[in-house]
């Protein structure tokens, strides 16, 4: 399975003309795009189907898809640091991912805090949105009453004023 990579491109007016050294926020990496061509240069060298390079990336979301966004890269150009970067990556699992977290009671009530205020903003939100909806149902009620009433009323002038033209008239 693939998953979409997040390269950040820095706006032309935010890039420094004089220094071409990256057109993204990572600076050993550009991004060539014109017409047909697209492509992804890290260190200088061009990225393509079976490159191996070495990537640190945060999680994201967009449009409730995951993606990873890019922060830090390298070419990785031989197989021995291929096997570094592995040796490294399964050090960092056994020091870090591989103990518990812990957080304390003070972090922890904290976070709940913060849980239950989002529930209660989001509980605020749904009651002023029902709120909202069943007045602007009572107006357009309302509105409806009141041109139907005004059609009578017109309907009713529009016969009088009929009946005032018809009289003497030839039918």
């Amino acid at each position: 399975m693939t998953i979409e990579l997040k390269i950040v491109r820095l706006p032309p007016t935010e890039r420094n003309l004089v220094d071409t050294s990256s057109n993204t926020e990572i600076p050993n990496v550009d991004i060539i795009s014109r017409p047909g061509i697209f492509d992804v240069v890290v260190d200088g060298q061009q990225l393509d189907i079976g490159s191996v390079v070495k990537a640190k990336c945060t999680i994201s979301e967009f449009r409730g898809i995951k993606q990873l966004e890019l922060k830090r890269v390298s070419m990785v150009a031989t197989t021995d640091e291929e096997a570094k970067a592995w040796t490294e990556i399964a050090a960092f699992k056994q020091k870090v991912l591989s103990r518990p977290w812990h957080i304390s009671s003070t972090e922890h009530r904290k976070i709940t805090h913060s849980i239950k205020a989002e529930k209660k903003k989001l509980q605020e939100y749904e009651r002023r949105k029902a709120e909202y909806e069943v007045k602007k149902e009572e107006h357009r009620m309302a509105r409806e009453a009141y041109n139907a009433q005004r059609d009578r009323k017109l309907e009713t002038r529009r016969r009088k004023d009929e009946i005032v033209m018809n009289t003497g008239a030839l039918i």
